[in-house]
């Protein structure tokens, strides 16, 4: 389960997927790499904010790493600790392997392969810190998989567990062609997906996330919940404008069908490099995300 999601709980961007089956995740990885380096200063303010409550743990676990941005972070963040990155994907761990490499924290950096939560059973001790990044939501009984966290955890240990914020904003409201508000329409469309998502999950079983609740449901006591912005103004870097246009691009993929005439061509017109009105080199294109983190604790 590779993290992220780009709008609220759904960010594609980073690699989450339901389908193991369908997706070449060494082709991708590099992509998902990119997208996640760009939301670095979100995950090192929600970091700062993480060493308030685990001064220094001795095992980290990122559970649904992805290619390891976030797991690399922890490690600089956390300069005592070991860091586990665990994925379903052997590619993406690969990559966070190379990564850590690469940055110097290789030498107490391991990883897991396999599914979530069971995987975490073949962890050689319990965590300090268990860190899951919009993972949760892949996994059908979201209670008994926050009961399997728990159970991982080290006593005084600490679950964050990032899940819910806003749906991300990218152009105005009226952008000059196509109607006004397409991204609230997507927005919709994307919660309807999102729901279907959810409801195919093996032994999905729904559940009123409030997070916290859960959380103390499984055992834990919560400590905080805090949301942390990205805010890339207009005009956006490459970079910024290379995560627009792809996150564009999957939603006109996904969602198209589901469309009206007019906002299926203000997007494809959005996503056309040739076109001076596109995301590529339009001067009001921006990149606002707000993500939320809940803490809780094991007790000692």
């Amino acid at each position: 389960m590779a993290q992220g999601h780009h709008h609220g709980h759904r960010e594609h961007g980073h690699g989450h997927r339901h389908d193991h089956t369908d997706i070449d995740w060494a082709e991708m990885a590099p992509m998902l790499e990119s997208q996640a380096e760009l939301f670095t200063s979100l995950y090192e303010r929600a970091m700062t904010w993480l060493t308030d409550k685990q001064t220094e743990p001795g095992l980290i676990v990122d559970a649904g790493s992805g290619p390891g941005v976030v797991a690399c972070l922890l490690a600089e963040a956390f300069p005592g600790a070991r860091v586990v990155a665990v994925d379903g994907s052997a590619p993406l761990l690969e990559r966070a392997r190379a990564r850590a490499d690469r940055l110097g924290v290789g030498d107490r950096f391991g990883t897991l392969t396999g599914e979530l939560p069971g995987v975490l059973d073949e962890l050689d001790y319990p965590a300090d810190l268990l860190w899951a990044s919009r993972s949760l939501h892949h996994i059908g009984d979201q209670r008994a998989a926050l009961a399997a966290f728990a159970a991982r955890l080290a006593p005084g240990g600490t679950l964050a567990l990032m899940e819910g914020g806003l749906p991300a904003r990218f152009l105005p409201r009226d952008i000059g062609i196509g109607r006004p508000g397409l991204q609230a329409r997507l927005d919709v469309l994307e919660e309807e997906w999102f729901a279907e998502m959810r409801s195919s999950l093996p032994g999905a079983v729904a559940e009123t996330e409030d997070w916290p609740a859960l959380m103390a449901a499984a055992g834990l006591r919560p400590t905080g919940t805090r949301t942390f912005l990205l805010d890339l103004p207009a005009p956006a870097k490459d970079r910024a404008r290379a995560y627009v246009a792809a996150s564009l691009s999957r939603l006109r993929e996904s969602l198209g069908d589901h469309l009206d005439a007019t906002d299926r061509a203000t997007l494809d017109q959005l996503l056309d490099p040739d076109d001076k009105a596109s995301v590529h080199h339009r001067p009001d294109v921006f990149v606002l995300a707000a993500h939320t983190v809940h803490t809780a604790a094991h007790a000692m």
